[in-house]
């Protein structure tokens, strides 16, 4: 029996060492629409700034927690958006921790009177870390008598940080109404192998994501609420490696005050026990003058357990509230 625990200690370590390998996601990324697309740098045309914090699966050993700030702003005489991003991802079961800081650029083009077009790039550098100290590796473990050995000759031992540059892009098509846009991470698959010598590239990270509002009293004889009542209607496919992820969802924005669902569902199964459903996600938000808030939570719907769920809470600050802009996608107001 101990032998079996021990070998159960081992899988996990290896999962999570794949698993951690993947880029975080957010479940309020229209909140801060920079996390999945460097096009939206600037795009408001004037300064922004913000932070999100993400707590997932609170009740388990294998608790992660991410964080993400941000600032950018518009360069008229360039017409551009130029941005600054820093991101920090820990998970506490083997002390693995990833931080990386991001520059992204995006160039406004107007392609008519009501397409705009934003090409972007991004640039970056990571550190990612391991508690190594928190494994138990092969040759630590005699299987006959269940004794582990605190040393280990294992070459992970030897490195428990490595550095790489990052290299990204991203498409984006707006009107103020409607935008879709592609990006990818990792172009260039840095190498994020621990051990020396060794060659893990980084899977690459692609999007595909679009959002339209409209406003309801268009479309309704509006007598509930107020007239300048919006709906927000979004999606996101993401996909890396074999992980794959599509959000579906809406949001009702009600002068001040935001609140809507999405769901995150699993299209291409990699696995006959996978769900399609993998959790249906709550988000509401208040505007107060240049700041808004945002608080979200993420309710598992498969066999994992119980995990207790994923919780963000975000706030960003506009610094010109009355800045307009022909093409600037205004249902972030």
């Amino acid at each position: 029996m101990k032998a079996i625990k021990l070998y159960l200690i081992l899988i996990l370590s290896s999962a999570f060492q794949f698993s951690n390998a993947q880029d975080p996601i957010f479940t309020q990324y229209f909140m801060v629409p920079q996390t999945i697309n460097p096009g939206f740098a600037g795009y408001m045309e004037t300064m922004n700034a913000g932070i999100l914090h993400r707590t997932q699966w609170p009740d388990l050993n294998l608790k992660l927690e991410t964080e993400y700030a941000f600032f950018n702003t518009w360069v008229e005489g360039m017409n551009s958006g130029i941005g600054i991003n820093l991101l920090n991802h820990r998970e506490n079961f083997t002390s693995y921790n990833y931080q990386q800081v991001n520059v992204n650029y995006a160039y406004k083009v107007e392609l008519n009177d009501e397409w705009v077009f934003r090409p972007a790039i991004e640039v970056g550098y990571g550190i990612k870390s391991f508690g190594f100290q928190n494994l138990i590796l092969n040759d630590q473990i005699n299987i006959g008598t269940g004794y582990v050995s605190p040393i280990s000759i294992d070459p992970l031992t030897g490195r428990n940080k490595m550095t790489f540059f990052d290299f990204n892009a991203g498409l984006l098509f707006n009107t103020e109404k409607l935008w879709f846009g592609a990006a990818i991470k990792h172009l260039n698959k840095p190498n994020i192998s621990f051990t020396d010598g060794g060659n893990i590239p980084l899977s690459p990270f692609m999007s595909f994501s679009a959002g339209y509002e409209f406003d309801l009293s268009d479309h309704y004889i509006n007598w509930i609420f107020p007239s300048d009542t919006k709906i927000l209607v979004t999606a996101n496919y993401m996909r890396q490696a074999e992980y794959n992820r599509l959000d579906i969802g809406a949001g009702i924005v009600l002068n001040k005050l935001y609140l809507g669902a999405t769901a995150a569902t699993n299209p291409i199964k990699t696995d006959n026990r996978s769900s399609m459903l993998t959790s249906i996600n709550l988000f509401g938000g208040l505007r107060y003058e240049n700041f808004r808030f945002g608080l979200s939570y993420d309710y598992n719907t498969t066999k994992i357990g119980k995990t207790g769920g994923v919780y963000e809470i975000g706030v960003t600050y506009q610094f010109d509230v009355e800045a307009k802009c022909f093409g600037c996608p205004n249902y972030s107001n």
